[in-house]
């Protein structure tokens, strides 16, 4: 955010039309010290912000050139940025940036505190111990104040995080059973328990629960392949190809999006597993290249079907507007990490080429 009390003070002052001389004696300060407020060189001292709203007839936010919808429009603009870039180098300066110049944002914490933590899983415990007086900092301002429970339950996420990085799993343990709801308590169950079962309202959000879990247990489905320690990764790769086969064989003859969601999320995640945790180029390319297949086709059915399109409402403005262009633009434009060194072998971007 751009401290612009400066250029306020010319404006106002020609407004008025005094010069520099006649302020600098109504505020006690030298015709020098105008002159640098106004050249962006120096700031007024804090004591004199009053004074000077109060002679000019503006609010302190006026004079400082505070404006929370344009703020909060900055704040939008850089998180959706940010979402971008969130698994590349661009994505920590984006965030670094961001938390420098937005310190009490509740988002912009959040996405920072995770970003410098290594995300949701696999965290460096000693990563998470160097900076657990920042974290925790940041914990107790989003749990003080914050009143997005999403946000709020990243932060007791956080808080367990660090807990069993200092080898207090207990600890850790007891917050996610008490601060984090089962599976069958769900918000999403309960609306759904809201409406009789004879209603259209029910049978809209057991569709719409429905692509939800089916995301959710195809992501872990494709954790149970990957992390089996008695596949190679070549059986880990053919496996990929012949599971998301079978569901998209089963999408194609029954028409079902609930087989194509299971198609997009399980390839997304062995796509994800092999890039990152030793695939081969090899490997990765034919799965990616039916993931792909399948989140076009996704996208495409969202529009004519409400229920799975709402089954996007958890994903930020980005990626509900266009999913599969999110996650193509991601790998074409990729600057960092495994994606920008697969843009260098001709068969990855063929396959990229395809879906433009």
């Amino acid at each position: 955010m751009e401290m612009t009390i400066g250029a306020n003070i010319k404006r106002l002052r020609s407004t008025k039309n005094i010069t520099q001389e006649q302020l600098s004696v109504a505020m006690n300060v030298t015709c020098a010290a105008v002159s640098k407020w106004e050249r962006g060189e120096t700031y007024p001292d804090i004591t004199l912000l009053q004074p000077l709203a109060y002679f000019f007839g503006v609010t302190l936010d006026e004079l400082m050139g505070y404006n929370q919808e344009k703020v909060k429009a900055e704040i939008d603009d850089v998180l959706a940025l940010y979402t971008k870039h969130c698994n590349d180098k661009k994505g920590r300066e984006i965030i670094v940036k961001a938390y420098h110049n937005y310190p009490n944002d509740y988002r912009i914490m959040h996405c920072y505190m995770w970003n410098i933590g290594g995300g949701l899983a696999d965290n460096d415990s000693a990563v998470l111990v160097a900076h657990k007086d920042e974290f925790l900092a940041i914990c107790d301002k989003i749990l003080e104040g914050c009143t997005d429970e999403n946000i709020r339950l990243g932060a007791w996420n956080m808080r367990a995080k660090i807990l069993h990085a200092e080898g207090r799993t207990d600890e850790a343990l007891e917050i996610y059973k008490t601060k984090f709801t089962d599976w069958f308590t769900t918000g999403g169950q309960k609306i759904e328990q809201l409406f009789a079962k004879d209603t259209s309202e029910y049978y809209f959000h057991v569709q719409k629960n429905m692509y939800e879990l089916v995301d959710f247990a195809a992501d872990k489905l494709g954790r149970t392949v990957f992390f089996n320690s008695s596949l190679s990764m070549l059986e880990k790769a053919e496996r990929a190809l012949r599971y998301g086969e079978l569901m998209l064989n089963a999408f194609e003859e029954t028409k079902d999006a609930f087989f194509l969601m299971l198609a997009e999320s399980f390839l997304g995640r062995m796509e994800n597993d092999l890039k990152y945790r030793g695939g081969t180029d090899e490997q990765i390319i034919p799965v990616m290249d039916k993931y792909l297949y399948a989140a076009k086709k996704l996208e495409e059915l969202r529009a004519e079907n409400e229920a799975l399109n709402r089954s996007f409402d958890r994903y930020s403005e980005v990626v509900r507007d266009n999913f599969f262009k999110f996650i193509l633009d991601c790998r074409i434009n990729a600057t960092g990490c495994r994606n920008a060194e697969l843009l260098k072998n001709p068969d990855y971007k063929a396959v990229l080429d395809k879906y433009r």
